[in-house]
């Protein structure tokens, strides 16, 4: 965990409560997609939790999508801001047992983490097949970042409006040769997809109220097979195996 100063770059609406950001700044301690930050607004208490899109040295992807009086405060800042952040948190998707067909689950702005870890497979030769659901196609974000990975991107919409009408759990039985899955997405999308009989492995990214970020409150604390432990810093990516619902 490093504490430093990050300069807001850049600010880009891409739909209408979800925000591209670009920061630049020490980037040192972000080693992982699915890592995140936690971000210090003026007259707030408690610091803002983000998970990281993307990241270069020297510059942080983040993708907020506006839920409160913090997040829009994040998202009217001018370029030129300074924002006091603490990064490299949490610990991320681990690649070293990466299936050959990898599959990214995400449900919503649950899409922004998996961007990265998107990423960094295909540095390493691989194509992802990513399946996303969102609420519309008004929600959707990133599909042409996707597709300019090469990804295989399958689509779902509670509408119909985008791809598949229903849940990101319909597009899965459509989807036979894979069985591991990274998910990142709210609970309910979370607890469904580790319901679902053809996926025997994977990694779930889970989403949690946090107070400090880096394991001291213990607010976070979840129970799993191997007894409580904090989203913030034990996670907030588990095993599949280890999650008890």
């Amino acid at each position: 965990m490093k504490q430093s100063l990050f300069t807001l770059e850049h600010t880009r609406q891409l739909t209408g409560d979800t925000y591209e950001l670009v920061l630049s700044g020490d980037t040192s301690d972000i080693t992982r997609p699915g890592q995140f930050v936690n971000i210090a607004l003026p007259g707030k208490f408690l610091r803002r939790p983000i998970s990281v899109c993307s990241w270069t040295q020297g510059g942080l992807l983040l993708i907020v999508r506006v839920v409160g009086d913090g997040s829009r405060e994040l998202v009217r800042c001018v370029p030129g801001t300074e924002l006091d952040v603490l990064s490299g948190l949490g610990n991320g998707f681990d690649l070293a047992d990466c299936p050959a067909d990898p599959l990214l689950i995400g449900g919503g702005v649950g899409a922004a983490p998996l961007f990265g870890l998107a990423e960094k497979m295909a540095e390493q030769g691989l194509r992802p097949t990513v399946a996303l659901g969102f609420r519309s196609a008004g929600d959707a974000f990133y599909l042409e970042e996707f597709m300019n990975l090469d990804c295989r991107l399958f689509l779902a919409s509670e509408d119909g409006s985008l791809g598949t009408r229903g849940f990101v759990t319909d597009l899965v039985r459509n989807i036979p040769e894979c069985t591991s899955a990274f998910v990142c997405g709210p609970t309910p999308m979370l607890r469904a997809v580790h319901a679902l009989p053809e996926l025997t492995s994977g990694q779930y990214s889970f989403e949690a109220r946090m107070a400090c970020g880096f394991g001291v409150c213990m607010g976070c604390t979840i129970q799993t097979a191997n007894g409580p432990r904090r989203v913030c810093k034990d996670g907030p990516v588990f095993r599949k195996e280890e999650i008890v619902w």
